[in-house]
Order: structure tokens, then C-alpha cells, then sequence
């Protein structure tokens, strides 16, 4: 790429950040990377962790958007003004472990790695503008009622298979954290969980709640003072600093017994608890605490609608569809509360508070002599003139 090429169409410059699992990638991103991912139909959630990480460019090997189902991550994206490439193709094998960790850039259509002192093209992109997302949302949701059958008949179909294993209880954990008769609030890295968590904050101070983490909803928690007292999880999402919390950990197992995450947890030294089960993570953490015969379970950024479900690449809701009908009126979900309702200060509070303020000030006055007089010759003076 030569010097006069780079300088009129050069788009970014910088270190590129690669990995097949966004949820990974996001843990290491360094502000104003390039990053290149492969996820097809980016999330709003995904979204929001790439801007929070001030990355310079995606440049994603899969569709920003399919079609399948109106996705937010790309709108989100572009929004605030992050170019988004496509790759179209590539002229060398195993691009992203190519790209990972090396001197990248953008110019024109193309992407380019340094490669001792030139830069080589490894691959051809497409730029994505607002019309094209536009467009492929028109599309999403031309098929939307198609996309909607298909995912109630996977539902149904599956929770007729998994009924079985849901009426029964789940192993018998010897937890430290007793939730008998107590309030629980499971928090799971959904949409908005983070404004939802601030919301609830007042909640959370006064009724003590026991707080279930799902995976990477504990990293949320630290962030807001918050040490969860359980976390559940196949801790793929979770950071090494939440797990070492002292938070509890159960390592949600498959239920043949096969649990990824427990190496890791084992790796890092953390004692643990083994629970195999079927379903979501975040079913099972509102599972185990209702067999703990929890008060109430309150729920933050839990998914439970098709599109939630889509974009964690799910095909239906069966468990979730059974746990919730299991737990019945002691669930509450507070997802989505931070868009609902935000507090403003109403007149009467103005006023109030501007009285508040003036009685400190009024009993400074009152006991210092020399404004006392002031104040004296002032009414007398307003006296005077009023006769």
C-alpha cells in the first residue's frame, strides 16, 4: 500500500482485535482498536460492549445483518458513528488468527496488515450504510410472522420433549447462601441490565436481597459496588476478577455432566459447585433459587421474548417457557424498568429544596451580629418608605 494511496483514502489505522466469540473479544479490546469478529445478526448487547470498549471500526466476517430477524447491534453501531465493513473475501487462509494482535488498516474497500515494513491487502470489504441496514430490517420484518411460527412450533415441540426433566428437582446443592424466605434478585447481561440494575438500587439497599450473577452479569455487579452472593453460569462470559470475587459459584453442567467451565473455575483455584440441569443458565439460577424456597425472585436483563432468543442464536424458549410456569407469581421481571419509568424532580420538590437550603443560611444570619443589624436598619428603612 503505497504512502500517497494511504493518505487520501486511509479509513483507520491501528492494532486489530480478533475473535470468533464477540463475548471473549470484549474482554480485551484496547480503545480505538480495529476489530474483526464473526457474528452474524450483531446484538444491541454486543453493540453496547463494543462502544463501551471505544473501538475505531468493525469489520465482521459473517452479515452485520441477515435478514432472519430485526437485530439492533449494527443500528447501534452506526449510530454512533462506527464504520462497519463486511468481508467479502480473503486472500489469505485463517484471517482472524492472521489479523490478532497486528498493525491493521482500512483503505478504500480493502483491509491491510503490516507486514515488515509494506502493508499486504488480505481482504476485500463492503461498506454498510445506514440504507443497507434499513433495508435488511424491511426484510426482517416482511418475514417476521414466518421467523414467529417457526420459533412457537421449536418451543413447543421441545418443551413437550423437556417437561420430564423440569418437574423434577434439581440436585441437592450444600450452599453457604440460604435463600429461605428471602427476597432474590437473578442478574443476567440482558438489555439494559445495567440502567435496570441502577434503577433498583434503592430496592437492593433496603430489602438485602440475595443476588444470583448469571456468567458476566457478576462483572456488572462489581461495577456498580455489588458483590453477588451466588453466581451460576458455564463461566464463559464471566471475568477471571468476578470469579475471585468470593461470590459462590455452581457451574451449570449439561445433563450428562459435561461442563465446560469447570476447568476453568478449577484452573483459577475457585471452589465450586457442580449442578447438572437442562436449559438456560439464567432458568436455572431462577430454578434453584425457587427450590430454595425463596420469597420472591426478581429478575434483571433476563431474556424472554423471540428476538432475545435469536440473538443468542436459540431457536425457541422450551425451558424458559417451563421454568417460568413452574415458578408462577413469586417471579417479577424487571427488565426493561429503566425505560419504563425515570425520576424527575417535580416543582414541589424545587421548592422544598430551596427552603431546605435557605434555613441554614437564614440561621447563620440570625446569630451574627453584624447582619443582624443589617437586617435590622433594612426593615426599618422598608418601614419608613412604606409610611
Amino acid at each position: 500500500m503505497g504512502k500517497r494511496k494511504r493518505a487520501c483514502t486511509l479509513t483507520c489505522l491501528s492494532v486489530v482485535a480478533a475473535d470468533r466469540k464477540t463475548k471473549q473479544l470484549c474482554k480485551r479490546i484496547q480503545p480505538n482498536q480495529i476489530v474483526l469478529l464473526q457474528h452474524a445478526d450483531v446484538d444491541e448487547v454486543a453493540a453496547q460492549s463494543l462502544l463501551d470498549a471505544r473501538v475505531q471500526a468493525v469489520v465482521n466476517l459473517s452479515p452485520f445483518l441477515t435478514g432472519t430477524y430485526p437485530a439492533e447491534g449494527a443500528r447501534r453501531l452506526l449510530e454512533a458513528g462506527i464504520p462497519l465493513f463486511e468481508v467479502v473475501s480473503a486472500s489469505v487462509p485463517h484471517l482472524m488468527e492472521c489479523m490478532d494482535g497486528k498493525l491493521g488498516a482500512i483503505a478504500g474497500e480493502e483491509l491491510y496488515l503490516k507486514s515488515g515494513k509494506s502493508w499486504q491487502a488480505v481482504a476485500a470489504l463492503r461498506t454498510i450504510s445506514p440504507k443497507d441496514v434499513e433495508n435488511k430490517w424491511q426484510e426482517a420484518h416482511e418475514r417476521l410472522d414466518q421467523t414467529l411460527s417457526a420459533f412457537i412450533d421449536n418451543t413447543l415441540t421441545y418443551a413437550s420433549w423437556e417437561k420430564d426433566l423440569f418437574l423434577k428437582p434439581l440436585r441437592k446443592l450444600p450452599l453457604k447462601t440460604s435463600m429461605k424466605n428471602r427476597h432474590v434478585v437473578v442478574v443476567v447481561r440482558g438489555k439494559h441490565y445495567k440502567e435496570d440494575l441502577r434503577m433498583l438500587s434503592s430496592y437492593i439497599r433496603e430489602y438485602r436481597p440475595v443476588i444470583i450473577a448469571v456468567d458476566g452479569g457478576a462483572d456488572a455487579l462489581l461495577e456498580y459496588g455489588y458483590i453477588p452472593d451466588l453466581t451460576v453460569g458455564d463461566m464463559d462470559s464471566i471475568s477471571d476478577g468476578a470469579l475471585m470475587s468470593g461470590t459462590e459459584v455452581v457451574v451449570h453442567a449439561f445433563p450428562d455432566g459435561r461442563a465446560p467451565g469447570k476447568q476453568r473455575v478449577e484452573a483459577l483455584g475457585v471452589s465450586y459447585h457442580l449442578l447438572p440441569a437442562p436449559g438456560t443458565s439464567e432458568d436455572v439460577a431462577m430454578l434453584l433459587a425457587f427450590e430454595e424456597q425463596a420469597q420472591l425472585i426478581v429478575t434483571i436483563g433476563t431474556h424472554t421474548n423471540m428476538i432475545d432468543f435469536l440473538e443468542k442464536g436459540r431457536k425457541g424458549m422450551a425451558s424458559t417457557l417451563l421454568v417460568r410456569t413452574k415458578i408462577g407469581p413469586k417471579l417479577i421481571d424487571a427488565k426493561g424498568v429503566s425505560q419504563l419509568y425515570q425520576p424527575r424532580l417535580s416543582w414541589n420538590v424545587w421548592v422544598w429544596f430551596v427552603a431546605a437550603s435557605l434555613v441554614p443560611i437564614g440561621a447563620i444570619l440570625a446569630v451574627n451580629p453584624v447582619t443582624r443589624h443589617v437586617a435590622q436598619m433594612l426593615w426599618m428603612q422598608w418601614r419608613t418608605l412604606s409610611f
